[in-house]
């Protein structure tokens, strides 16, 4: 059997997506998800994404890393997974869905994807110019100078699998001001890589950054393009209405067969 799927890309950051709303692809085949993820020998991507039926939802969101194992909340792949449902005609302008970290409205509009995030209940201070926050999925995030030539690959990974954030590890994104940009390079768990961006790490990101004295909402630079948080700050460790805004391509679309030969 021969089952469509869609790659879509969000700044840069890239899934594999499914419309399972007919279950035509089993949730437990990450081996499959593995493969299709793989750059050299697969579709190519940094996560996969199925689109399902839930009661109460426009539909549910069930994320995957590239290695194939389910995760936490991925930001960009939330607004790319918005952007298939809306082409697919599953939903209008507007949408109420399921993640794993719980429900998410979202809207269309202008050619962007307005995210609504998670709140925030707490920003860490690590010392050292160095933070902790969960924005979906745990950030670790550092303001470093030089942000253009910094080793994102060899301090990422170290901190990533350092013994303080034991056993699940971490995401780690590394900051800095540019004018009244904010640039955000980041190494993904899952991935185990610097991806061309995260949509969960800008979002934690800009929290720290206005934390420090930034302005709110924050432009934000990535590798992959632009994006835009603003949040709403209930008190000084509780963050609100978080939106995540950025656009969303479709770049382009195939088949594959229950063995994975595309």
């Amino acid at each position: 059997m021969k089952i469509p799927f869609y790659k879509y890309q969000g700044t840069g950051n890239d899934f594999v997506l499914i419309d399972n709303r007919t279950c035509i692809f089993d949730r437990n085949r990450r081996d499959i998800v593995e493969k299709m993820c793989h750059r050299r020998f697969g579709i190519g991507a940094d996560g996969f994404i199925l689109l399902q039926n839930k009661e109460g939802y426009d539909f549910e969101m069930v994320y995957y890393n590239a290695d194939g194992n389910e995760s936490t909340m991925c930001g960009n792949g939330g607004r790319c997974i918005v952007q298939f449902a809306y082409d697919l005609g599953v939903i209008g302008d507007k949408t109420h869905f399921l993640a794993i970290d719980g429900g998410h409205d979202a809207e269309v509009k202008d050619g962007l994807v307005h995210l609504h995030m998670s709140d925030v209940g707490e920003v860490k201070d690590l010392g050292g110019s160095a933070y902790f926050l969960n924005t979906g999925s745990p950030h670790y995030v550092k303001g470093v100078e030089q942000l253009d030539s910094y080793p994102i690959f060899e301090k990422g990974k170290k901190i990533r699998y350092s013994d303080a954030f034991a056993p699940g590890g971490t995401n780690v994104n590394f900051m800095e001001m540019q004018g009244d940009t904010l640039f955000v390079r980041t190494y993904e768990r899952g991935v185990e890589d610097e991806t061309y961006s995260c949509g969960t790490g800008v979002t934690a990101a800009a929290i720290t950054a206005v934390k420090l004295g930034a302005s709110n909402p924050v432009s934000i630079k990535t590798l992959g393009g632009n994006l835009k948080v603003s949040f709403d700050q209930k008190s000084e460790n509780q963050y609100i209405n978080i939106y995540l805004i950025g656009p969303a391509k479709r770049v382009f679309e195939g088949q594959i067969d229950a063995n994975f030969n595309v």
